[in-house]
Protein backbone atom coordinates (compact mmCIF):
# COMPACT_ATOMS: atom_id res chain seq x y z
CA UNK A 1 0.00 0.00 0.00
CA UNK A 2 1.16 3.53 -0.68
CA UNK A 3 2.25 5.33 2.46
CA UNK A 4 -0.34 8.05 1.73
CA UNK A 5 -3.10 5.54 2.52
CA UNK A 6 -1.96 5.14 6.15
CA UNK A 7 -4.48 7.15 8.14
CA UNK A 8 -2.72 7.92 11.39
CA UNK A 9 -3.46 11.03 13.43
CA UNK A 10 -0.30 12.97 14.27
CA UNK A 11 0.99 13.82 16.74
CA UNK A 12 -0.02 10.96 19.07
CA UNK A 13 -0.23 11.96 22.72
CA UNK A 14 2.03 9.40 24.37
CA UNK A 15 0.29 10.00 27.71
CA UNK A 16 -2.88 8.54 26.18
CA UNK A 17 -1.19 5.12 26.16
CA UNK A 18 -1.21 5.19 29.95
CA UNK A 19 -4.90 6.10 30.20
CA UNK A 20 -7.14 3.13 31.05
CA UNK A 21 -9.66 2.14 28.39
CA UNK A 22 -13.26 3.03 29.22
CA UNK A 23 -15.96 0.39 29.18
CA UNK A 24 -18.57 0.96 26.47
CA UNK A 25 -21.73 -0.69 25.18
CA UNK A 26 -20.04 -0.55 21.77
CA UNK A 27 -16.51 -1.88 22.48
CA UNK A 28 -15.20 -0.59 19.12
CA UNK A 29 -16.46 0.84 15.85
CA UNK A 30 -14.68 -1.96 13.99
CA UNK A 31 -16.91 -5.04 13.84
CA UNK A 32 -15.84 -8.57 14.78
CA UNK A 33 -16.83 -11.77 12.95
CA UNK A 34 -16.46 -14.87 15.12
CA UNK A 35 -16.36 -18.43 13.77
CA UNK A 36 -18.49 -20.75 15.92
CA UNK A 37 -17.24 -24.30 16.43
CA UNK A 38 -16.31 -26.96 18.97
CA UNK A 39 -14.97 -24.48 21.54
CA UNK A 40 -17.62 -21.81 21.02
CA UNK A 41 -21.02 -23.40 20.49
CA UNK A 42 -22.63 -23.47 23.94
CA UNK A 43 -25.18 -20.81 24.90
CA UNK A 44 -22.89 -19.65 27.70
CA UNK A 45 -19.80 -19.18 25.50
CA UNK A 46 -21.76 -17.61 22.62
CA UNK A 47 -23.37 -15.17 25.10
CA UNK A 48 -19.87 -14.25 26.26
CA UNK A 49 -18.77 -13.74 22.65
CA UNK A 50 -21.74 -11.42 21.97
CA UNK A 51 -21.04 -9.38 25.10
CA UNK A 52 -17.36 -9.18 24.15
CA UNK A 53 -18.24 -7.61 20.79
CA UNK A 54 -19.02 -10.32 18.20
CA UNK A 55 -21.57 -8.94 15.73
CA UNK A 56 -21.49 -11.64 13.02
CA UNK A 57 -21.40 -15.40 13.61
CA UNK A 58 -19.60 -17.36 10.89
CA UNK A 59 -20.49 -20.99 10.17
CA UNK A 60 -17.68 -22.73 8.30
CA UNK A 61 -19.12 -25.58 6.24
CA UNK A 62 -15.66 -26.95 5.54
CA UNK A 63 -16.18 -28.65 8.90
CA UNK A 64 -19.08 -30.64 10.37
CA UNK A 65 -22.52 -31.38 8.91
CA UNK A 66 -25.64 -29.14 8.71
CA UNK A 67 -27.15 -30.81 11.78
CA UNK A 68 -24.11 -29.83 13.87
CA UNK A 69 -24.29 -26.24 12.62
CA UNK A 70 -28.06 -26.13 13.26
CA UNK A 71 -27.52 -27.03 16.92
CA UNK A 72 -24.94 -24.25 17.17
CA UNK A 73 -27.31 -21.78 15.50
CA UNK A 74 -30.14 -22.64 17.90
CA UNK A 75 -27.73 -21.89 20.75
CA UNK A 76 -26.85 -18.58 19.05
CA UNK A 77 -30.55 -17.64 18.90
CA UNK A 78 -30.90 -18.42 22.61
CA UNK A 79 -27.79 -16.32 23.37
CA UNK A 80 -29.18 -13.39 21.33
CA UNK A 81 -32.39 -13.45 23.38
CA UNK A 82 -30.42 -13.74 26.60
CA UNK A 83 -28.01 -10.88 25.89
CA UNK A 84 -30.37 -8.75 23.76
CA UNK A 85 -27.50 -8.32 21.28
CA UNK A 86 -28.29 -8.53 17.56
CA UNK A 87 -26.08 -10.91 15.57
CA UNK A 88 -25.91 -11.68 11.84
CA UNK A 89 -25.28 -15.13 10.35
CA UNK A 90 -22.63 -15.86 7.71
CA UNK A 91 -22.40 -19.16 5.80
CA UNK A 92 -18.84 -19.82 4.61
CA UNK A 93 -18.73 -22.15 1.63
CA UNK A 94 -16.22 -24.95 1.14
CA UNK A 95 -15.41 -23.90 -2.42
CA UNK A 96 -12.75 -25.60 -4.55
CA UNK A 97 -10.58 -26.33 -1.52
CA UNK A 98 -7.82 -28.90 -2.03
CA UNK A 99 -7.42 -31.34 0.84
CA UNK A 100 -5.36 -34.26 2.01
CA UNK A 101 -7.68 -37.08 3.09
CA UNK A 102 -6.55 -39.00 6.16
CA UNK A 103 -9.36 -41.48 6.83
CA UNK A 104 -7.73 -43.08 9.86
CA UNK A 105 -7.20 -39.71 11.55
CA UNK A 106 -3.87 -40.93 12.90
CA UNK A 107 -0.92 -38.55 13.12
CA UNK A 108 1.35 -38.44 10.08
CA UNK A 109 5.01 -37.56 10.56
CA UNK A 110 6.79 -35.91 7.65
CA UNK A 111 10.59 -35.74 7.77
CA UNK A 112 12.66 -33.03 6.07
CA UNK A 113 14.42 -34.12 2.83
CA UNK A 114 12.23 -37.25 2.54
CA UNK A 115 9.99 -37.93 -0.44
CA UNK A 116 6.17 -38.00 -0.35
CA UNK A 117 3.72 -38.76 -3.17
CA UNK A 118 0.42 -36.85 -3.60
CA UNK A 119 -2.17 -39.09 -5.28
CA UNK A 120 -5.81 -38.48 -6.35
CA UNK A 121 -6.69 -42.04 -5.27
CA UNK A 122 -8.73 -41.26 -2.12
CA UNK A 123 -9.17 -44.96 -1.44
CA UNK A 124 -5.56 -45.30 -0.34
CA UNK A 125 -4.40 -44.95 3.27
CA UNK A 126 -2.53 -41.75 4.18
CA UNK A 127 1.05 -42.42 5.31
CA UNK A 128 4.33 -40.55 5.63
CA UNK A 129 5.17 -41.63 2.06
CA UNK A 130 1.73 -41.28 0.41
CA UNK A 131 -0.94 -38.59 0.83
CA UNK A 132 -4.33 -39.01 -0.95
CA UNK A 133 -5.90 -35.73 -2.11
CA UNK A 134 -9.42 -34.78 -3.30
CA UNK A 135 -8.34 -33.33 -6.67
CA UNK A 136 -7.42 -35.33 -9.77
CA UNK A 137 -6.04 -32.37 -11.70
CA UNK A 138 -3.03 -31.54 -9.53
CA UNK A 139 -0.57 -33.37 -11.80
CA UNK A 140 -1.69 -31.19 -14.75
CA UNK A 141 -1.56 -27.96 -12.75
CA UNK A 142 1.95 -28.15 -11.23
CA UNK A 143 5.47 -28.56 -12.60
CA UNK A 144 8.91 -29.35 -11.21
CA UNK A 145 10.07 -26.70 -8.73
CA UNK A 146 6.57 -25.57 -7.67
CA UNK A 147 5.87 -25.30 -3.94
CA UNK A 148 2.93 -26.92 -2.16
CA UNK A 149 1.82 -26.15 1.38
CA UNK A 150 -0.06 -28.51 3.71
CA UNK A 151 -1.52 -27.31 7.01
CA UNK A 152 -4.19 -27.91 9.64
CA UNK A 153 -7.55 -26.05 9.42
CA UNK A 154 -6.02 -22.66 8.66
CA UNK A 155 -2.39 -22.23 7.74
CA UNK A 156 -0.63 -21.76 11.03
CA UNK A 157 2.83 -21.19 9.63
CA UNK A 158 4.15 -23.34 12.47
CA UNK A 159 6.96 -25.61 11.31
CA UNK A 160 5.66 -28.38 13.56
CA UNK A 161 2.06 -28.47 12.29
CA UNK A 162 2.42 -27.53 8.62
CA UNK A 163 4.77 -28.57 5.84
CA UNK A 164 6.28 -27.10 2.69
CA UNK A 165 6.75 -29.48 -0.24
CA UNK A 166 8.64 -28.96 -3.48
CA UNK A 167 7.57 -30.77 -6.65
CA UNK A 168 10.38 -32.93 -8.03
CA UNK A 169 8.49 -35.07 -10.54
CA UNK A 170 5.05 -35.72 -12.06
CA UNK A 171 4.19 -39.40 -12.61
CA UNK A 172 0.87 -39.85 -14.38
CA UNK A 173 -1.77 -38.54 -11.95
CA UNK A 174 0.66 -38.58 -9.02
CA UNK A 175 2.92 -35.73 -7.89
CA UNK A 176 6.26 -36.59 -6.25
CA UNK A 177 7.57 -34.02 -3.75
CA UNK A 178 10.50 -33.51 -1.43
CA UNK A 179 9.61 -32.42 2.12
CA UNK A 180 11.30 -29.12 3.04
CA UNK A 181 10.64 -29.18 6.80
CA UNK A 182 9.75 -31.81 9.42
CA UNK A 183 6.15 -31.69 10.67
CA UNK A 184 3.44 -33.79 12.31
CA UNK A 185 -0.05 -33.62 10.79
CA UNK A 186 -2.93 -34.71 12.99
CA UNK A 187 -6.63 -35.06 12.20
CA UNK A 188 -8.71 -36.37 9.30
CA UNK A 189 -8.30 -33.47 6.88
CA UNK A 190 -5.53 -31.00 6.02
CA UNK A 191 -5.77 -28.13 3.57
CA UNK A 192 -3.43 -28.22 0.60
CA UNK A 193 -2.33 -25.07 -1.22
CA UNK A 194 -0.18 -24.85 -4.34
CA UNK A 195 1.38 -21.42 -4.89
CA UNK A 196 0.22 -19.46 -7.97
CA UNK A 197 -1.80 -22.45 -9.23
CA UNK A 198 -5.06 -22.08 -11.19
CA UNK A 199 -7.63 -24.66 -10.09
CA UNK A 200 -10.11 -25.67 -12.77
CA UNK A 201 -12.99 -26.30 -10.35
CA UNK A 202 -16.30 -24.41 -9.83
CA UNK A 203 -16.24 -21.80 -7.05
CA UNK A 204 -19.73 -22.75 -5.88
CA UNK A 205 -19.62 -26.54 -5.69
CA UNK A 206 -22.59 -28.93 -5.70
CA UNK A 207 -21.91 -29.54 -2.02
CA UNK A 208 -22.10 -25.80 -1.34
CA UNK A 209 -25.36 -25.49 -3.28
CA UNK A 210 -26.87 -28.28 -1.22
CA UNK A 211 -25.89 -26.59 2.07
CA UNK A 212 -27.21 -23.20 0.93
CA UNK A 213 -30.52 -24.49 -0.46
CA UNK A 214 -31.23 -26.44 2.73
CA UNK A 215 -29.49 -24.92 5.78
CA UNK A 216 -29.15 -21.46 4.25
CA UNK A 217 -32.81 -21.19 3.21
CA UNK A 218 -34.04 -22.64 6.50
CA UNK A 219 -32.13 -20.00 8.47
CA UNK A 220 -32.38 -16.97 6.14
CA UNK A 221 -28.61 -16.38 6.16
CA UNK A 222 -27.53 -12.72 6.08
CA UNK A 223 -24.16 -13.23 4.38
CA UNK A 224 -22.63 -15.77 2.02
CA UNK A 225 -18.84 -15.95 2.19
CA UNK A 226 -17.86 -17.19 -1.27
CA UNK A 227 -14.59 -19.05 -0.71
CA UNK A 228 -11.84 -18.91 -3.35
CA UNK A 229 -13.55 -16.24 -5.46
CA UNK A 230 -11.37 -15.86 -8.57
CA UNK A 231 -13.54 -13.99 -11.09
CA UNK A 232 -16.48 -11.58 -11.12
CA UNK A 233 -18.49 -14.31 -12.87
CA UNK A 234 -18.19 -16.42 -9.69
CA UNK A 235 -20.16 -13.74 -7.80
CA UNK A 236 -22.72 -13.36 -10.59
CA UNK A 237 -23.38 -17.10 -10.65
CA UNK A 238 -23.75 -17.22 -6.88
CA UNK A 239 -26.20 -14.30 -6.95
CA UNK A 240 -28.25 -15.96 -9.69
CA UNK A 241 -28.39 -19.13 -7.55
CA UNK A 242 -29.51 -17.20 -4.45
CA UNK A 243 -32.17 -15.29 -6.40
CA UNK A 244 -34.09 -18.54 -6.88
CA UNK A 245 -34.12 -19.42 -3.17
CA UNK A 246 -36.94 -17.34 -1.68
CA UNK A 247 -35.75 -14.67 0.75
CA UNK A 248 -32.10 -15.41 0.02
CA UNK A 249 -32.26 -12.93 -2.88
CA UNK A 250 -31.53 -10.42 -0.07
CA UNK A 251 -28.45 -12.30 1.17
CA UNK A 252 -25.25 -10.30 0.67
CA UNK A 253 -22.33 -12.00 -1.07
CA UNK A 254 -18.84 -11.42 0.31
CA UNK A 255 -16.13 -12.47 -2.12
CA UNK A 256 -13.33 -14.23 -0.25
CA UNK A 257 -10.04 -13.46 -1.96
CA UNK A 258 -7.62 -16.30 -1.24
CA UNK A 259 -5.12 -16.47 -4.09
CA UNK A 260 -3.25 -14.50 -6.74
CA UNK A 261 -5.91 -15.28 -9.35
CA UNK A 262 -8.59 -13.54 -7.25
CA UNK A 263 -6.34 -10.61 -6.44
CA UNK A 264 -5.53 -10.09 -10.13
CA UNK A 265 -9.28 -9.81 -10.86
CA UNK A 266 -9.96 -7.72 -7.73
CA UNK A 267 -11.47 -4.61 -9.37
CA UNK A 268 -14.01 -6.63 -11.36
CA UNK A 269 -14.89 -8.79 -8.33
CA UNK A 270 -15.36 -5.68 -6.15
CA UNK A 271 -17.90 -4.29 -8.63
CA UNK A 272 -20.08 -7.41 -8.34
CA UNK A 273 -19.70 -8.33 -4.66
CA UNK A 274 -21.42 -6.72 -1.67
CA UNK A 275 -18.20 -6.91 0.34
CA UNK A 276 -14.72 -8.42 0.39
CA UNK A 277 -12.96 -10.84 2.76
CA UNK A 278 -9.18 -10.85 2.44
CA UNK A 279 -8.02 -14.31 3.50
CA UNK A 280 -4.51 -13.34 4.45
CA UNK A 281 -3.43 -16.85 5.43
CA UNK A 282 -3.82 -18.21 1.91
CA UNK A 283 -2.77 -14.95 0.27
CA UNK A 284 0.42 -14.94 2.33
CA UNK A 285 1.36 -18.28 0.82
CA UNK A 286 0.52 -17.27 -2.75
CA UNK A 287 2.18 -13.87 -2.61
CA UNK A 288 4.88 -11.83 -0.96
CA UNK A 289 3.55 -9.79 2.05
CA UNK A 290 0.40 -8.46 0.41
CA UNK A 291 -0.33 -4.85 -0.34
CA UNK A 292 -3.21 -3.08 1.41
CA UNK A 293 -4.51 -1.26 -1.69
CA UNK A 294 -7.44 -3.70 -1.72
CA UNK A 295 -8.78 -2.21 1.54
CA UNK A 296 -8.48 1.32 0.16
CA UNK A 297 -10.48 0.38 -2.95
CA UNK A 298 -13.25 -1.12 -0.80
CA UNK A 299 -13.37 2.02 1.35
CA UNK A 300 -13.69 4.37 -1.63
CA UNK A 301 -16.71 2.53 -3.06
CA UNK A 302 -18.31 2.07 0.37
CA UNK A 303 -18.21 -1.73 0.45
CA UNK A 304 -17.24 -3.55 3.68
CA UNK A 305 -13.72 -4.97 3.84
CA UNK A 306 -13.02 -7.84 6.25
CA UNK A 307 -9.53 -8.96 7.25
CA UNK A 308 -8.60 -12.42 8.62
CA UNK A 309 -5.68 -13.99 10.49
CA UNK A 310 -4.71 -11.39 13.07
CA UNK A 311 -4.23 -13.12 16.44
CA UNK A 312 -3.34 -16.72 15.56
CA UNK A 313 -1.34 -17.20 18.76
CA UNK A 314 -4.52 -16.67 20.83
CA UNK A 315 -5.70 -20.08 19.63
CA UNK A 316 -3.59 -21.46 22.48
CA UNK A 317 -2.57 -18.36 24.47
CA UNK A 318 -4.45 -15.84 26.54
CA UNK A 319 -2.59 -12.86 25.09
CA UNK A 320 -1.54 -11.98 21.52
CA UNK A 321 2.06 -11.29 20.57
CA UNK A 322 3.16 -7.66 20.23
CA UNK A 323 3.40 -8.15 16.46
CA UNK A 324 -0.20 -9.40 16.34
CA UNK A 325 -1.47 -6.47 18.43
CA UNK A 326 0.26 -4.12 15.98
CA UNK A 327 -1.23 -6.07 13.08
CA UNK A 328 -4.78 -5.56 14.42
CA UNK A 329 -4.15 -1.83 14.90
CA UNK A 330 -2.75 -1.52 11.37
CA UNK A 331 -5.81 -3.33 9.96
CA UNK A 332 -7.98 -0.62 11.52
CA UNK A 333 -5.74 2.23 10.28
CA UNK A 334 -5.63 0.66 6.79
CA UNK A 335 -9.44 0.77 6.56
CA UNK A 336 -10.87 -2.59 7.65
CA UNK A 337 -14.57 -2.63 8.50
CA UNK A 338 -14.34 -5.89 10.41
CA UNK A 339 -11.87 -8.43 11.76
CA UNK A 340 -12.65 -12.10 11.16
CA UNK A 341 -11.51 -14.59 13.79
CA UNK A 342 -11.24 -18.19 12.57
CA UNK A 343 -9.24 -20.75 14.52
CA UNK A 344 -9.07 -18.30 17.46
CA UNK A 345 -12.77 -18.81 18.23
CA UNK A 346 -13.52 -22.03 16.30
CA UNK A 347 -11.10 -24.32 18.10
CA UNK A 348 -9.17 -21.87 20.28
CA UNK A 349 -8.99 -22.17 24.06
CA UNK A 350 -9.97 -18.54 24.62
CA UNK A 351 -12.77 -17.53 22.19
CA UNK A 352 -14.29 -14.82 24.41
CA UNK A 353 -10.93 -13.36 25.38
CA UNK A 354 -9.84 -13.31 21.72
CA UNK A 355 -12.88 -11.23 20.74
CA UNK A 356 -12.52 -8.94 23.74
CA UNK A 357 -8.79 -8.38 23.14
CA UNK A 358 -9.22 -7.63 19.43
CA UNK A 359 -12.08 -5.24 20.25
CA UNK A 360 -9.95 -3.31 22.75
CA UNK A 361 -7.02 -3.03 20.32
CA UNK A 362 -9.39 -1.79 17.59
CA UNK A 363 -10.86 0.82 19.94
CA UNK A 364 -7.40 2.16 20.77
CA UNK A 365 -6.40 2.29 17.09
CA UNK A 366 -9.61 4.16 16.22
CA UNK A 367 -8.56 6.97 18.56
CA UNK A 368 -5.62 7.83 16.28
CA UNK A 369 -7.38 7.23 12.95
CA UNK A 370 -6.91 10.35 10.78
CA UNK A 371 -10.57 10.96 9.94
CA UNK A 372 -10.03 14.37 8.36
CA UNK A 373 -7.57 13.01 5.79
CA UNK A 374 -9.82 10.02 5.10
CA UNK A 375 -12.87 12.29 4.65
CA UNK A 376 -11.07 14.47 2.10
CA UNK A 377 -9.81 11.43 0.16
CA UNK A 378 -13.35 9.98 0.01
CA UNK A 379 -14.97 13.26 -1.10
CA UNK A 380 -12.29 13.67 -3.79
CA UNK A 381 -12.84 10.10 -5.01
CA UNK A 382 -16.63 10.56 -5.21
CA UNK A 383 -16.19 13.76 -7.23
CA UNK A 384 -18.82 16.28 -8.26
CA UNK A 385 -21.69 16.54 -8.66
CA UNK A 386 -22.49 14.21 -5.76
CA UNK A 387 -25.71 12.25 -5.69
CA UNK A 388 -28.40 13.55 -3.34
CA UNK A 389 -27.87 10.73 -0.81
CA UNK A 390 -24.08 10.99 -0.94
CA UNK A 391 -24.27 14.72 -0.26
CA UNK A 392 -26.58 14.23 2.72
CA UNK A 393 -24.39 11.44 4.16
CA UNK A 394 -21.13 13.38 3.90
CA UNK A 395 -22.80 16.51 5.33
CA UNK A 396 -24.14 14.55 8.31
CA UNK A 397 -20.64 13.24 9.11
CA UNK A 398 -18.99 16.64 8.71
CA UNK A 399 -21.63 18.28 10.91
CA UNK A 400 -21.27 15.57 13.59
CA UNK A 401 -17.51 16.07 13.76
CA UNK A 402 -17.73 19.89 13.80
CA UNK A 403 -20.22 19.96 16.72
CA UNK A 404 -18.53 17.00 18.48
CA UNK A 405 -21.74 14.96 18.43
CA UNK A 406 -21.76 11.80 20.55
CA UNK A 407 -23.74 9.82 17.98
CA UNK A 408 -25.34 10.05 14.51
CA UNK A 409 -28.89 8.72 14.26
CA UNK A 410 -30.00 7.69 10.78
CA UNK A 411 -33.53 6.64 9.82
CA UNK A 412 -33.47 4.13 6.96
CA UNK A 413 -35.55 1.41 5.33
CA UNK A 414 -33.05 -0.21 2.99
CA UNK A 415 -29.95 0.54 5.09
CA UNK A 416 -28.34 2.39 2.16
CA UNK A 417 -28.35 5.81 3.84
CA UNK A 418 -26.71 4.43 6.99
CA UNK A 419 -24.02 2.61 4.97
CA UNK A 420 -23.26 5.81 3.06
CA UNK A 421 -22.77 7.69 6.34
CA UNK A 422 -20.47 4.91 7.58
CA UNK A 423 -18.48 5.19 4.32
CA UNK A 424 -17.17 8.57 5.52
CA UNK A 425 -15.83 6.96 8.72
CA UNK A 426 -17.36 9.19 11.44
CA UNK A 427 -15.50 9.10 14.74
CA UNK A 428 -18.72 8.38 16.64
CA UNK A 429 -21.19 5.44 16.42
CA UNK A 430 -23.97 5.58 13.82
CA UNK A 431 -27.26 4.38 15.27
CA UNK A 432 -29.09 2.99 12.25
CA UNK A 433 -32.84 3.02 12.95
CA UNK A 434 -34.26 0.54 10.44
CA UNK A 435 -37.92 1.25 9.67
CA UNK A 436 -39.69 -1.95 8.53
CA UNK A 437 -41.73 -1.90 5.33
CA UNK A 438 -44.87 -3.90 4.71
CA UNK A 439 -44.56 -6.31 1.77
CA UNK A 440 -46.58 -9.14 0.24
CA UNK A 441 -46.05 -12.14 -2.04
CA UNK A 442 -49.80 -12.30 -2.87
CA UNK A 443 -50.23 -15.02 -0.25
CA UNK A 444 -49.25 -13.31 2.99
CA UNK A 445 -48.13 -10.01 4.46
CA UNK A 446 -44.76 -9.58 6.11
CA UNK A 447 -42.40 -6.83 7.25
CA UNK A 448 -38.94 -6.20 5.83
CA UNK A 449 -36.18 -4.75 7.97
CA UNK A 450 -34.63 -7.65 9.89
CA UNK A 451 -32.25 -8.51 7.01
CA UNK A 452 -31.27 -4.86 6.56
CA UNK A 453 -30.62 -4.40 10.28
CA UNK A 454 -28.44 -7.51 10.63
CA UNK A 455 -26.50 -6.74 7.45
CA UNK A 456 -25.40 -3.44 9.03
CA UNK A 457 -23.47 -5.43 11.61
CA UNK A 458 -20.46 -5.95 9.35
CA UNK A 459 -20.04 -2.25 8.50
CA UNK A 460 -17.63 -0.19 10.61
CA UNK A 461 -19.44 2.07 13.08
CA UNK A 462 -23.01 0.94 12.31
CA UNK A 463 -25.19 -0.22 15.19
CA UNK A 464 -28.73 -1.06 14.04
CA UNK A 465 -32.03 -1.13 15.89
CA UNK A 466 -35.42 -2.13 14.51
CA UNK A 467 -38.12 0.55 14.82
CA UNK A 468 -41.83 0.02 15.33
CA UNK A 469 -43.30 -0.82 11.88
CA UNK A 470 -46.21 1.54 12.59
CA UNK A 471 -43.78 4.45 12.09
CA UNK A 472 -42.73 4.76 8.42
CA UNK A 473 -39.34 6.24 7.58
CA UNK A 474 -40.83 9.23 5.80
CA UNK A 475 -43.88 10.36 7.69
CA UNK A 476 -45.30 13.20 9.73
CA UNK A 477 -43.29 15.24 12.17
CA UNK A 478 -45.13 13.66 15.11
CA UNK A 479 -44.29 10.03 14.26
CA UNK A 480 -40.70 10.94 13.43
CA UNK A 481 -40.31 12.55 16.85
CA UNK A 482 -41.77 9.42 18.44
CA UNK A 483 -39.25 7.12 16.73
CA UNK A 484 -36.43 9.57 17.51
CA UNK A 485 -37.32 9.43 21.21
CA UNK A 486 -37.07 5.62 21.13
CA UNK A 487 -33.66 5.87 19.42
CA UNK A 488 -32.42 8.45 21.94
CA UNK A 489 -33.62 6.30 24.83
CA UNK A 490 -31.73 3.34 23.33
CA UNK A 491 -28.62 5.49 23.03
CA UNK A 492 -28.93 6.63 26.64
CA UNK A 493 -29.43 3.05 27.86
CA UNK A 494 -26.35 2.03 25.84
CA UNK A 495 -24.28 4.74 27.48
CA UNK A 496 -23.34 6.54 24.23
CA UNK A 497 -25.70 9.48 24.83
CA UNK A 498 -25.70 11.63 27.98
CA UNK A 499 -27.37 14.85 29.12
CA UNK A 500 -26.29 17.96 27.15
CA UNK A 501 -24.79 15.81 24.37
CA UNK A 502 -25.26 16.87 20.78
CA UNK A 503 -26.76 14.39 18.36
CA UNK A 504 -26.92 14.61 14.57
CA UNK A 505 -30.09 13.17 13.05
CA UNK A 506 -30.44 12.18 9.38
CA UNK A 507 -33.99 11.45 8.22
CA UNK A 508 -36.55 11.90 5.48
CA UNK A 509 -39.40 14.36 5.90
CA UNK A 510 -41.79 14.02 2.97
CA UNK A 511 -39.69 14.12 -0.18
CA UNK A 512 -36.80 15.97 1.48
CA UNK A 513 -33.79 14.53 3.31
CA UNK A 514 -32.91 16.48 6.43
CA UNK A 515 -29.81 16.67 8.63
CA UNK A 516 -30.46 18.32 11.97
CA UNK A 517 -28.48 18.86 15.16
CA UNK A 518 -30.18 18.53 18.51
CA UNK A 519 -28.82 19.20 21.98
CA UNK A 520 -30.21 17.08 24.78
CA UNK A 521 -31.53 18.52 27.99
CA UNK A 522 -31.31 16.95 31.45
Amino acid sequence: MHSSHLLLEEPIRMSSILEPSKDSFFPALTQIVGTLGPKSRSVEVISGCLKAGMSVARFDFSWHDPEYHQETLENLKAAVKLTKKLCAVMLDTVGPELRVVNKSGQAISLTADSTVILTPDEGKEATSELLPINFDGLSKAVKKGDTIFIGQYLFTGSETTSAWLEVTEVKGNDVVCVIKNSATLTGALFTLHASQMCINLPTLTDKDKKFISSWGVQNNIDFLSLSFTRHAEDVRQAREFLSKLGDLYQTQIFAKIENAEGLNQFDEILQEADGIILSRGNLGIDLPPEKKAALYKCNMVGKPAVVTRVVDSMTNNLRPTRAEATDVANAVLDGSDAILLGAETWRGLYPIESISTVGRICAEAEKVFHQDMYFKKTVKHVGEPMTHLESIASSAVRAAIKVKASVIICFTSSGKAARLIAKYRPTMPVLSVVIPRLKTNQLKWSFSGAFEARQSLIVRGLFPMLADPRHPAESTSATNESVLKVALDHGKASGVIKSHDRVVVCQKVGDASVVKIIELED
